[in-house]
């Protein structure tokens, strides 16, 4: 078992080089599958969901190399294997498969995906679209059974119910060689759907209108390979920006896109931090008497729920009354009760999480239940007195690319612990 140690307030200086988004790659990988030869993928996060995908491609005969963060991936061998358990399981993103698969293939089983416990995350926006595009679509044992007839899968549109960032990706991949032209209404607007739309273009799709609400596809015959560098992570550049507000002297945050952090950059700015927006990067120094915020998740380009939860320690140090509703997510607040035994004045009312500040945080036992939970984590013992150890390590490693590391670079006395 692994635990993070933080012996926490000290100063935080030097430069942090952003790496690719791993909600783009965690989609691109699948996408890449659908090549008829090889895919290759710059800026890939050294990060346990990525060796988690590159295990199931290989459980497929699909080769993959490493390194560097660059990853080869060449499909060329690949075999369709029904994947009804294992480490499918494991990771939510295991579910663009289902739209990988089905067009490369016409068939597909996949079991259903994991991840982070956020509460209800259903799929039923997913398999509507399939239904639509003509595919047959049951849940059998915990396993999606996915497959077409011999007409394979028609273009047609698809108005999606609600706004949704993986239907969309999927609907994208299960359309990309319909025969016709489907149309996506109501579609999610996050850059990693124009981070996937510019890779499946790049291999011969014809998508346009990625990035608005509409979104346009007409059927090709064949994708080919390519080479592709991933968009910056925002939410890493997100989280280390909240590390540089709190803890920073001349700390700069590099390779960032500051169209993608715009709602997080806005609250700061309410908040007063002191930084300073250059063209990809920012420089941020440490300002002690910051203003409350009122914080509500929308979906992109709105304040995006992955940085609700690295946002609450800065909001602690603010002085009256702070406010978080997730709109998204309204069950997101397991940091709570762990910001509690640290001493934060924090508290969960009918799934609007209150704060009361200043608070001066103090180093324990915490314990990471999901991936952005364990940033807010590790941002509140770099803030608190003393010494903080956090278990549930491994949510943490899922989307962090060497973070104990990269944080020791830049001042922080950050070990990790093998028990």
């Amino acid at each position: 078992m692994k635990k993070i140690k933080i012996r926490g307030n000290k100063p935080l200086s030097g430069e942090i080089f952003i790496n690719g988004a791993k909600n783009s790659t965690v989609a691109l990988i699948p996408v890449a599958i659908m090549a008829d030869s090889p895919v290759t993928l710059e800026g890939v996060p050294d990060i346990a969901d990525v060796h988690s995908l590159i295990e199931i491609l290989n459980e497929m005969h699909v080769k993959t190399t490493f390194k560097d963060n660059v990853l080869v991936v060449d499909p060329t061998e690949m075999v369709s294997v029904p994947m009804p358990t294992g480490k499918i399981n494991s990771l939510r993103a295991s579910y663009y498969f289902m739209g990988a698969l089905l067009t490369k293939y016409g068939e597909a089983v996949v079991g259903l995906p994991g991840g982070c416990d956020l509460g209800p995350r259903p799929i039923d926006q997913h398999i509507k679209g399939f239904r639509a595009l003509g595919a047959q679509v049951e849940n059998e044992q915990g396993a999606m059974y996915l497959r077409t007839d011999e007409e394979g899968l028609n273009g047609t549109k698809i108005y999606m119910d609600m706004v949704s960032v993986g239907a969309t990706i999927n609907l994208l991949l299960g359309s990309v060689k319909a025969k016709g032209q489907t149309i996506l209404e109501n579609a999610a607007r996050e850059p990693e759907i124009i981070d996937v739309a510019t890779l499946l273009n790049k291999m011969g799709a014809k998508i346009r209108g990625a990035g608005t609400d509409t979104i346009r596809i007409e059927g090709v015959e064949e994708l080919k390979g390519c080479s592709h560098t991933i968009i910056p992570d925002r939410i890493e550049a997100g989280t280390y920006i909240i590390i540089g507000a709190a803890l920073g002297k001349n700390f700069t945050v590099k390779n960032i896109i500051v169209e993608h952090i715009e709602g997080l950059l806005a609250k700061l700015d309410e908040m007063e931090v002191d930084m300073k927006i250059q063209e990809d990067s920012i420089v941020l120094n440490k300002k002690d008497d910051l203003k409350v915020a009122t914080i509500k998740t929308q979906p992109y380009p709105g304040f995006a729920t992955d940085l609700q939860q690295p946002l609450t320690p800065l909001m602690l140090k603010a002085d009256g009354q702070s406010t978080i509703n997730d709109t998204i997510y309204p069950k997101r607040n397991r940091h709570v009760p762990e910001l509690q035994r640290m001493g934060a004045k924090i508290k969960v009312e009918n799934d609007l999480i209150l704060i009361e500040g200043p608070n001066q945080l103090m180093g324990t036992e915490v314990h990471a239940t999901d991936l952005r939970a364990g940033a807010c984590l590790v941002i509140a013992g770099l803030m608190a007195e003393g010494e903080t150890t956090i278990s549930g390590v491994e949510n943490i490693l899922r989307g962090y690319d060497h973070i104990v590391e990269r944080l020791t670079d830049l001042g922080a006395d950050i070990e990790m612990l093998e028990e």
